[in-house]
């Protein structure tokens, strides 16, 4: 009974495989709902006139950035609400490598310790970068 005990506490691939899809299902499904709150406030809040297609406009500078992100969400503005979602579908999987990170270091394998937060690091850098 000692030795299950051990093999259930043993840090391993599979624990790790098990918590990675853990994160990435939960970093899923959080942003569908937050996208689904969003949209539930965009059709409340937006019954005007239907918009025209035909002509390309991009987002808001508001809706740019983390900050101004932010901002609309705390008010609940349905397009901040919906643009929330996405920033936190592309934050899943680096959720996931900075995870790899701990669960490498655990593991005491160095090796990919370092080709692991070289990938974090070119991911956190795209962010920031224009």
């Amino acid at each position: 009974m000692h030795t299950t005990q051990n093999n259930r506490n043993q840090w391993n691939d599979e624990r790790m495989d098990a918590i990675i899809s853990v994160i990435l299902r939960f970093g899923v499904l959080l942003a569908c709902a937050v996208v689904v709150i969003g949209g539930i406030f965009y059709v409340i809040h937006h019954q005007g006139p239907f918009p025209n297609y035909r002509v390309f406009r991009s987002e808001p500078a508001n809706l740019r950035g983390l900050d101004g992100i932010l901002k609309g969400v705390f008010v609940a503005l349905g397009r901040n609400w919906i643009q929330f979602g996405l920033v936190l579908l592309v934050a899943t999987p680096v959720a996931r490598v900075a995870f790899s990170v701990f669960a490498f270091s655990r593991e005491k394998d160095w090796t990919y310790v370092v080709l692991t937060l070289i990938v974090l690091g070119v991911l956190i850098g795209s962010f920031f970068a224009h």
